[in-house]
């Protein structure tokens, strides 16, 4: 310790020597946060996770029957039962799977068409075996989508992973608000296309119904009567023919209820092979109506069959009509392909509509309003998914670390009664972020040597780091206090701040080995690994700054010096004898008017 106080007492003697040690401090500051614009190391809401089953998602054509959604399901169960860590999968045709975590809020639980279906993938356990679900995702994904997702048009086949944090519809959200439904309808699949082209964005879906034709029988009421039938009889025969109905009951002693018969016409005869009006018309020619008079009469003569386009579902939010575009993330962040897709958006839009950012720093600060050079008519788009819940929660994060901050300070501020020794508590407590920060880097560049998925800056990391706060602390305070006393003592400046920082640089060593230790199985945890990488490198970090810098901002403290505080004491005790005097003064004038009137 003689040898570590000598050559600290050499730098704080030395003007050019503090001056070394300021300039690397921030230099080292600087450095460490340019890491995170120039994307050396990537922030992130959480991680992925590796868990014991993933759902798959399928959509096809809005007016797909479900032999077609069932043809889509079964491509994918064959694909997927090449992969060896399977265990079983289950199909869910015209419904939802059970509902699961992620499945609470990706409206699971509202599938009832032909056209949807789930797949539940059930994995070997994530302990004995060495893909991780998400890379697992990640691979067999492109082979799924290429193989099954033309056999049925519109098909969208989406690969939905257990969060780490809370659920969201989807990691990237888009929502359009417009008056005109085909002014959306247009917008939509603008920026569907470039999210689909913007790299690390994958599963790129559109909520909404897709517009097919449709054929509407009308009855000729004419026709009907002449031909000796009713209105309600042939609307009800169309009915039963295709669609079918309960048209009456069976009791029987094996059951308490009555069993309903089920009537319509066989697949051979109800099946339309084809879409177009002519086809139709050729099936309505070959059903024939007995009437009164036993005479058959076919149904494309009482009936006019009339091509419309169909009804799609009207989504509003807010008393606005709305769409929703949605984008998984593969493997890496949301925030670099939302930057880079909105940048895309102010370029390849602005042929069409005059586009404006969201002023300010706000919740929707990456909103894009847009105007129709054509038409004048608005478009908002909105920005929602994990972003938000991302950009929620740094925000709440960051006041937490401000409040923190400032709560530090005033405490300093009330025990030393000094804005310079608190200012330097506040520093050896910040720059413990240059620590949090090299060590994502560090363990970014690693986690790359060995495998290919980045190591986050995560919302874990930046608790890490407003924990670290207090260790950090209590570093500065120890050498403040200790050099303090020995200056009461007579020693002298320079030599007291080397002497505290030498004695005490065994407990803050101990301590920082300490957490160091405690939180090295933090770090190989999936979700909690940025807690464990901000303690371990924070705390590396902080113990550099208290045993080198401290020392240096304390050495410049003129708060420190012992003839500040003998000044401050002389100058009490002078105006207390000034007070002194003035109350003689005062005392001797009222005596002698006193006595001057009694004589009087």
């Amino acid at each position: 310790m003689m040898k570590f106080e000598d050559r600290l007492y050499r730098i704080i003697t030395s003007r050019r020597n503090r001056w070394i040690v300021i300039g690397l401090v921030l230099a080292s500051l600087m450095g460490s946060i340019m890491m995170i614009p120039t994307k050396l190391v990537r922030a992130k809401m959480l991680p992925g996770k590796s868990a014991n089953t993933f759902t798959i998602y399928i959509d096809t054509k809005t007016n797909a029957s479900i032999k077609e959604t069932k043809q889509v399901a079964e491509c994918v169960v064959r694909e997927m039962e090449k992969e060896s860590e399977i265990t079983d999968m289950e199909v869910f045709l015209g419904q939802g799977a059970p509902l699961d975590y992620a499945g609470l809020v990706k409206g699971s639980a509202f599938k009832r068409l032909q056209n949807q279906a789930e797949i539940v993938v059930n994995l070997t356990d994530k302990h004995n075996r060495d893909e991780p679900s998400y890379k697992m995702v990640h691979r067999v994904r492109p082979r799924i989508q290429k193989a099954c997702g033309s056999i049925v048009d519109s098909t969208s086949i989406r690969f939905i992973e257990m969060p780490s944090g809370p659920p969201t519809l989807a990691t990237i959200v888009v929502e359009l608000y417009a008056k005109d439904q085909k002014l959306l309808r247009h917008m939509a699949g603008r920026v569907a296309g470039i999210l689909a082209n913007t790299e690390g964005l994958v599963d790129v879906d559109i909520m909404l119904d897709d517009i097919y034709k449709t054929y509407m029988l009308s009855p000729k009421k004419e026709k009907i009567i002449r031909s000796g039938l009713s209105v309600d009889q042939v609307n009800q025969i169309i009915y039963l023919a295709f669609k079918g109905m309960p048209v009456a009951v069976k009791n029987t002693k094996n059951q308490q209820d009555q069993i309903p018969i089920f009537v319509r016409l066989d697949n051979d005869s109800r099946i339309v092979r084809g879409d177009s009006k002519g086809t139709l018309e050729n099936k309505l020619s070959s059903l024939k109506l007995m009437n009164k008079r036993g005479m058959m009469v076919p149904l494309i003569e009482i009936v006019d069959v009339k091509e419309m386009p169909s009804s799609p579902t009207i989504f509003r939010k807010d008393l606005k009509n709305m769409a929703i575009i949605t984008a998984e993330c593969d493997m890496v962040s949301q925030v670099y392909p939302l930057l880079d897709s909105r940048d895309r958006m102010l370029k390849e839009l602005k042929n069409e509509f005059n586009l404006t950012k969201t002023p300010g720093i706000s919740t929707y600060m990456f909103d894009l309003n847009a105007v129709d050079k054509q038409t004048g008519q608005k478009v908002l788009i909105r920005w929602d998914g994990e972003m938000k819940v991302s950009l929620d929660t740094f925000r709440d994060l960051g006041g937490a670390f401000i409040a923190a901050l400032i709560l530090m300070f005033l405490l300093m501020v009330v025990y030393y009664k000094s804005f310079a020794l608190s200012g330097i508590v506040l520093a050896g407590s910040f720059l413990s972020i240059i620590g949090v920060i090299v060590g994502h880097w560090v363990t970014d560049k690693i986690s790359l040597w060995f495998g290919d998925v980045h190591f986050f800056l995560t919302a874990t990391s930046l608790i890490g780091f407003i924990s670290l706060m207090g260790i950090s602390a209590r570093g500065s305070l120890l050498l403040i206090d200790f050099s303090r006393s020995l200056m009461h003592d007579g020693m002298e400046k320079h030599r007291a701040i080397a002497v505290s920082t030498a004695t005490r640089a065994k407990p803050i060593l101990m301590t920082a080995v300490a957490i160091i230790l405690g939180s090295l199985l933090l770090s190989t945890d999936p979700i909690f690994g940025g807690l464990g990488i901000a303690l371990i490198f924070g705390s590396i970090a902080a113990t550099l700054v208290a045993l080198f810098f401290i020392p240096v901002l304390m050495a410049n403290a003129k708060a420190l010096d012992p003839h500040i505080e003998k000044e401050c004491k002389d100058e009490l005790e002078e105006e207390d004898g000034m007070l002194c005097v003035l109350t003689e003064n005062l005392k001797n004038i009222l005596f002698s008017k006193k006595k001057k009137k009694c004589d009087e």
